[in-house]
């Protein structure tokens, strides 16, 4: 009879050249990454990602470091081949190279720096909880639409209307363009899914095309006709003198619509499943306002919506636990196993909005730390409150599962009972 395997994971690891095998679309890592984090972190050290073919970080102290490590950035450095897995041509991704090419995500200072600060007006703690009494209403709103028999789909009816409506309105982009917005958001995000397809890439840059079109036409109209929402601000709004040019200002929409409701959507999904978990009365995690915001970020760190961020090396480095890179290529910083890291907190795998050692990485860190943290964490604190104090015996219809995108870690459904 055979030794019975000491790791059932579905992931082997050579720990002398510290290469790991994990296809990221098993279904096992998909269901639960957690077990394989928590075997690596064991295991101790960065590790070479086999299918995704870069250097990948997992420590609390290492992910966050990094960045915001200077040798490193977002911004490919010229002439040196796309690292995100697509074809060697990208005469098809034109039109979504050209939105990318002007994201503030994408680019390093002193243009990342001129874009952040005109943006950032906005976003900006005591401007977003302007905004508190908005996010309530709409939570009140979209709840009252749920059926009153039977079960009713978290995702579409609550968790993705509700930051996409709130963006669009301080954009003064029409709330009726919301489910083309989201279509539109879907097809260009999924370009940062490991192993995309030729299918995928037309996708992305057909909706970089079409969602660049319909805000040329906005902006043009907010121009003859400004507003007091952000796109009539981003539009006269100037830093050294200088103002967005309109390809800067389309890339920039574009980024804050998706950034504006993509993650918020998993995350809220993640955090009901998880105080769901908990059992007893939900309302109790939202007792007082500081208390919510406990919980939110230790939902945050708990299951994170984005566990990766890549980061390209700007010179050749030799890095901690036998890692080394050349100028041009990516590293992964795992933000999803950075906040489980048992070196960093105190039972990582319990849910435990109290803890004395509360902190994460969801958000990222350094200069490309996400500019809409503030809002999506008013979102998650206003709405997560209002669900479980208007539906406190809430529980599942059945078990959710989690997509087929481990990068973006979110559910593909996620049916209620009241």
């Amino acid at each position: 009879m055979p030794a019975p395997n000491p790791n059932p994971l579905p992931l082997s690891l050579d720990p002398s050249t510290r290469r790991l095998c994990l296809d990221p679309h098993d279904d096992a890592f998909i269901q639960d990454p957690y077990a394989s984090y928590t075997y690596l972190h064991a295991e101790g050290g960065p590790f070479f990602w086999e299918e995704l073919g870069v250097w990948c970080f997992g420590g609390f102290d290492d992910v966050n470091r990094l960045l915001r490590d200077r040798r490193f950035g977002r911004q490919n450095p010229k002439g040196i081949p796309d690292g995100r897995g697509g074809n060697a041509d990208r005469s098809h991704l034109r039109r979504f190279d050209a939105v990318e090419a002007n994201s503030m995500l994408e680019l390093e200072p002193p243009v990342h720096t001129r874009l952040r600060t005109l943006v950032n007006r906005a976003f900006v703690s005591r401007q977003v909880e302007r905004l508190r009494p908005r996010v309530e209403a709409l939570a009140n709103e979209l709840i009252d639409r749920f059926p009153a028999d039977g079960p009713v789909d978290l995702l579409p009816a609550f968790a993705a209307p509700l930051p996409i409506t709130i963006i669009a309105e301080m954009l003064g982009v029409p709330v009726e363009m919301g489910p083309q917005l989201l279509d539109w958001s879907h097809d260009m995000v999924a370009m940062y899914v490991p192993g995309r397809s030729r299918d995928t890439e037309d996708k992305a840059d057909c909706a970089a095309a079409e969602f660049s079109g319909y805000l040329r036409e906005l902006v043009a109209t907010r121009r003859h006709d400004p507003g007091e929402d952000l796109l009539s601000l981003l539009i006269s709004a100037k830093e050294d003198g200088k103002k967005l040019s309109e390809d800067e200002l389309v890339s920039s929409v574009i980024l804050l619509l998706n950034a504006g409701h993509e993650a918020t959507v998993h995350q809220a999904g993640n955090a009901v499943c998880t105080i769901l978990a908990e059992g007893g009365d939900p309302r109790r995690f939202f007792a007082s306002t500081e208390a919510g915001a406990a919980t939110v970020e230790e939902c945050l760190r708990y299951d994170a919506p984005l566990h990766m961020f890549t980061r390209y090396a700007y010179e050749k480095l030799e890095l901690p636990g036998g890692a080394s890179v050349a100028p041009g290529e990516q590293i992964g910083l795992l933000l999803g196993m950075a906040n489980r890291d048992p070196s960093a907190f105190e039972e990582p795998s319990g849910f435990r909005p109290e803890r004395p050692d509360q902190k994460n990485v969801s958000f990222g860190a350094g200069i490309h730390f996400c500019i809409g943290a503030p809002l999506a964490r008013l979102e998650l604190q206003v709405a997560l409150k209002v669900l479980f104090e208007r539906l406190p015996n809430l529980q599942l219809a059945e078990e959710p599962r989690f997509r087929d995108s481990w990068h973006f870690h979110g559910l593909e459904s996620l049916k209620v009972l009241r």
